[in-house]
């Protein structure tokens, strides 16, 4: 998975950077984060779409990914097998308030039933901002930082331009 996590990291960091380079004027940076706000505010209103499939475990994907990039299906995994990580993470795509999200983990799984089955979320496969809060997190857990290291970083990185984060507490 290790592996894996870096790809999936370096392949969303190329295409940041990619888009930002891409950029030669503030004017297609600002109408850039005007349109990002409009996505947030679109994913928002399809949350409630959220599908929800159980598996046996958290090591069993769910169908709803079966279509879906192996990078994602990465990530999905990699969310499901660091929890206490994740849990202490916040999201800020705006789930928080539209669909009761506690932190970047609920984007990933919905339930965690005691005889090990997992209910998923595929509210991922349709949010950037938490696909990319999960690799980044995963990625800097395995370089050696802490919990607390890493969700300093991420409320650094989206503390302005993105949405309320989710209700995660302080660490």
């Amino acid at each position: 998975m290790h592996k894996k996590s870096l790809v999936v990291l370096i392949m969303l960091i190329g295409s940041i950077v990619s888009t930002a380079c891409s950029n030669s004027s503030e004017e297609t940076a600002s109408k850039e984060k005007n349109a990002t706000k409009k996505e947030h505010q679109q994913h928002s209103e399809n949350i409630s779409r959220d599908i929800k499939e159980e598996t046996a475990s958290n090591e069993v994907l769910p169908e709803f990914l079966n279509d879906k990039s192996e990078e994602m299906q990465t990530i999905y995994a990699n969310a499901a097998q660091n929890k206490e990580l994740l849990e202490n993470i916040p999201c800020y795509c705006g789930c928080g308030e539209s669909a009761g999200h506690r932190n970047n983990y609920d984007g990933f799984i919905h339930e965690n039933i005691r005889d090990g089955k997992v209910i998923w979320d595929d509210h991922g496969t349709k949010c950037g901002v938490c696909l990319e809060i999960a690799a980044q997190s995963v990625s800097d857990l395995e370089s050696g930082k802490s919990i607390k290291q890493i969700r300093q970083s991420i409320d650094e990185k989206y503390k302005s331009g993105y949405a309320k984060p989710t209700p995660t507490p302080e660490l």
